[in-house]
């Protein structure tokens, strides 16, 4: 949908083995989780993937707190941006006290640190590529 090779996207995964069936090799997926990619699987994973603490993240929930503090506590530069969904008419609104989409512990944390909070009413002009 948005060109992004898969190669370049860290998710949720699932184990998978190796295995011989008849003299043919297989790669065989397992029902168990390698990570959840979620507070602070969200590190982990990436370590996983590209084996480096990343130079900048974006968050828009408490699940990206670990993720943006990995980041931003390393040395040299680094960026940490949190996007506050705050716009309910063109996208959906959430914040400290939602049922879902939480965003609390980040919210303190990023005035804590310095990080970057964007406010999606504020200070978009536009939601998404079709709207207005």
């Amino acid at each position: 949908v948005y060109g992004i090779p898969p190669e370049q996207i860290v998710g949720s995964s699932g184990k998978t083995s190796f295995e011989m069936r008849d003299g043919v090799p297989l790669l065989m997926k397992s029902p168990e989780i390698n990570f959840i990619d979620d507070k602070a699987g969200k590190p982990v994973g990436i370590h996983q993937h590209i084996g480096r603490r990343p130079i900048a993240a974006f968050g828009n929930s408490d699940g990206d707190l670990q993720m943006l503090q990995w980041t931003c506590s390393g040395p040299g530069p680094h960026f940490c941006l949190y996007v506050h969904h705050t716009d309910a008419d063109r996208e959906w609104a959430y914040d400290r006290q939602s049922s879902i989409g939480r965003l609390d512990k980040g919210l303190d944390a990023a005035a804590d640190s310095g990080w970057t909070v964007v406010d999606m009413k504020k200070d978009w002009n536009r939601v998404f590529a079709f709207g207005k």
